[in-house]
């Protein structure tokens, strides 16, 4: 919980749902849908013009769902296969993650070949507090909540598709990042 939402802290996937539904809302005459990833990745709503249905998939969503681990080369993989059909405009994966590939069949960087191949643009977003603090029978301790993310897979994976990397270290960060791909996309 190194995030908050109107002063009350809350888990980072709270955060998400909360900056996620106006975004979804906004985006009338797409068709959206949603992966989870953890251990492997998960269609949870596929391509669809049903913005009602993907933010009850997504509200349904809970921590662990997936797994505890971090298959972002899976997520990729699949949004490939999904979007396969589609025009490259309309090829576009928003990737949003609060860690490092610690899972999955594919790597992520053979996934992004894929991508760039298969014409599809990633958009990808690294989330999480650069610090926080936490109790513990020791007293009050610092810590770096986003030390697992791996900034540099990001940025790799955005440049080399055309897409954006972002960087959200809070609600209100993450809320901004959405109106820029609004806007780019």
């Amino acid at each position: 919980k190194d995030w908050d939402i109107d002063g009350r802290p809350v888990t980072r996937l709270d955060v998400v749902k909360y900056v996620l539904k106006p975004f979804i809302e906004r985006r009338k005459g797409d068709r959206l849908g949603l992966i989870l990833f953890g251990d492997q990745a998960y269609l949870q709503t596929p391509l669809t013009f049903d913005r009602q249905t993907l933010w009850k998939m997504l509200e349904d969503s809970e921590l662990g769902l997936a797994g505890k681990r971090t298959a972002i080369g899976n997520a990729i993989g699949l949004a490939v296969k999904r979007m396969k059909d589609l025009s490259d405009s309309q090829k576009v994966l928003i990737l949003l993650t609060d860690g490092k590939n610690t899972a999955g069949a594919v790597s992520p960087k053979d996934a992004g070949i894929m991508a760039m191949e298969n014409g599809l643009r990633i958009h990808t977003i690294g989330v999480g507090a650069d610090e926080g603090w936490i109790r513990t029978f020791l007293g009050t301790q610092k810590i770096n909540p986003s030390s697992e993310l791996d900034e540099v897979l990001l940025q790799s994976l955005a440049s080399d598709t055309g897409g954006s990397y972002f960087r959200a270290r809070s609600t209100e960060e993450l809320k901004k990042i959405y109106s820029m791909i609004d806007e780019i996309e």
